[in-house]
């Protein structure tokens, strides 16, 4: 895609791929912290974020469109390599207490328990879903 091309608005009041690309490197730098938050604490409670702030503050749609995608490839290699070294009793280790309803991109569904696992997993879910924006 061009820088040209990134730059366009998907539809009036909505972010250009080099925006959502942008969200998805906040996105990246605040599961992040969650994924590695997780395992040192015993619950699922994190800080949201403003996410149209954060997309407006840091000027995405004025950057590169080859530095955006770079930056965000670096931070989901981070993110890839968190997932890899988290053992198995951190991934299903069950909270009393969360805000994945809060924080989540999906809602936890009834029945389920409140785990790592879950957070990561909605993390790529959310990952995809911006991804077939940008991709088409």
């Amino acid at each position: 895609m061009s820088d040209t091309a990134a730059g366009v608005r998907l539809a009036p009041g909505k972010w250009s791929p080099k925006e959502i690309i942008g969200h998805l490197i906040d996105s990246a730098v605040n599961n992040g912290a969650r994924f590695v938050r997780a395992q040192t604490q015993d619950d699922l409670i994190f800080d949201g974020y403003d996410q149209d702030a954060w997309v407006r503050v840091q000027r995405y749609q004025d950057r590169s469109w080859p530095e955006l995608v770079r930056t965000w490839r670096t931070y989901n290699e981070q993110i890839a390599a968190i997932m890899r070294a988290t053992p198995a009793r951190e991934l299903d280790r069950v909270r009393a207490q969360h805000n994945l309803h809060a924080i989540g991109f999906q809602p936890l569904p009834a029945g389920e328990p409140p785990t790592l696992a879950f957070l990561m997993r909605d993390y790529v879910a959310h990952l995809q879903h911006h991804l077939r924006q940008v991709l088409g």
